[in-house]
């Protein structure tokens, strides 16, 4: 059972809809299976029943094979299964007609009459619904819903079915294959637009890196830009000066190596602005982000007042826990809630970060660079990190600091 959850907690939000789909398809079969194949046996007796059960079976194999590649066809996976729609075509028609001939001309009796038209109506229901998937126009789909049901009168009267029932079979049908294949289409598109959406997140956080490195290029560019500017025209000076003997192109020399020296600590001070976090500024972003992906986030604890009061470099390594915390959330997890929690417990503060989504995130608690990184930021200010799953199934992140730990 543990190996089963973790395959299923493994799997992506779509990939777990799509698993969820193509067996809820599977399922179907063994509906139509049991509801029209298993009854014949017993009430049309050993020979026609086995016999309407063979042609059941074969029909219930070939709904689900043409399922499952269609559904890889909507997800571009496969060419269009146009043999196996063709084929599954071929022998729902061929079996409803037979159910007829047989519940007309076979044997008399209430049962062979009863299993005639469960296999009937069930195969011709089942086999629309099915070829439903692939097919992406409605139009297609409405008139192979609604050629269906007119089949269904037309054949029944060369056949012997009488008018009423000709008529009650074509509704029937109708509404059935109308309700299965409205059921496909709906399913195809829930699964589309899952997928959209996923990626739609991937491609929002791209975004949201993209526009840190521009940001950091822009404040590289403004603080290097200039100096480099200053250095050309004071070095070119400086070798003018120098050619012509004069002494004030030493002047321009060390001018020229302060405004090296200022430059190197300029991109320091950019470098250092870039990689450090501000703690109460995280959090805030945490929650943030969290809440617009429909993740329920709560801030508990002396949050506010006990960011404030630590120091910078504290403040840099809890943040750099917030964030890669939050990270691991959205990429790794399928977590409806999240809480951060920050306070002061004997000399000590005390991040705590769970969520109720336990992925891949919960995989990396040994072994993930994320957490290693995040270790090695704490080490620096005395500081040490707990990550795994916890009580009640949450994953948790516990960083500890010293309250006056400075690096």
């Amino acid at each position: 059972m543990r190996t089963a959850g973790g395959w299923w907690r493994r799997k992506s939000t779509p990939a777990k809809v799509e698993t969820y789909t193509r067996w809820s398809f599977h399922f179907f079969v063994v509906i139509e299976f049991t509801s029209a194949g298993l009854p014949s046996v017993t009430q049309a007796g050993p020979r026609l029943g086995v016999l309407m059960l063979l042609m059941v079976l074969v029909h219930t194999v070939l709904v689900g094979v043409t399922a499952s590649r269609a559904l890889d066809w909507t997800r571009g996976r496969r060419e269009q299964p146009l043999r196996l729609l063709w084929a599954l075509g071929a022998v729902t028609v061929a079996v409803g007609v037979a159910a007829i001939w047989i519940g007309e001309h076979g044997p008399a009796g209430d049962g062979v009459d009863t299993a005639a038209s469960a296999v009937f109506s069930v195969v011709l229901i089942f086999g629309a619904g099915s070829l439903a998937l692939g097919v992406r126009r409605r139009a297609r789909i409405f008139g192979m819903v609604g050629g269906f049901a007119v089949g269904t009168g037309v054949v029944s009267f060369p056949l012997g079915l009488s008018a009423v029932n000709a008529l009650v079979s074509s509704l029937a049908v109708l509404v059935g294959a109308a309700f299965f294949a409205f059921t496909s289409v709906f399913s195809v598109w829930l699964l589309n637009a899952v997928y959209a959406l996923d990626e739609a997140r991937e491609t929002r956080t791209r975004l949201a890196v993209a526009e840190e490195r521009l940001r950091f290029g822009r404040d590289l560019h403004d603080v290097m830009g200039r100096n480099l500017a200053v250095i050309a025209l004071k070095s070119e000076l400086a070798v003018q000066l120098a050619r012509r003997g004069r002494p004030e192109a030493v002047e321009q020399m060390v001018e020229v190596q302060r405004i090296a020296r200022e430059s190197q600590r300029e991109v320091r001070d950019v470098v250092r602005g870039y990689r450090e976090a501000d703690l109460g500024v995280e959090i805030a972003g945490a929650r943030g982000v969290l809440t617009a992906a429909g993740i329920e986030c709560e801030v508990t604890g002396e949050a506010v007042g006990v960011s404030a009061g630590l120091s910078a470099e504290v403040q840099s390594a809890l943040g750099w826990v917030v964030r890669e915390a939050t990270t691991n959330v959205l990429r790794h997890g399928d977590a409806k809630r999240c809480d951060v929690g920050l306070r002061v417990r004997e000399g000590l503060v005390v991040l705590t970060v769970e969520n109720d989504g336990v992925g891949d995130g919960g995989s990396r608690s040994d072994g993930g660079s994320g957490l290693a990184g995040l270790r090695e930021r704490l080490a620096v200010v005395g500081g040490v990190l707990e990550a795994g799953v916890g009580a009640g199934g949450v994953f948790r992140v516990v960083a500890e600091v010293p309250v006056g730990a400075d690096g």
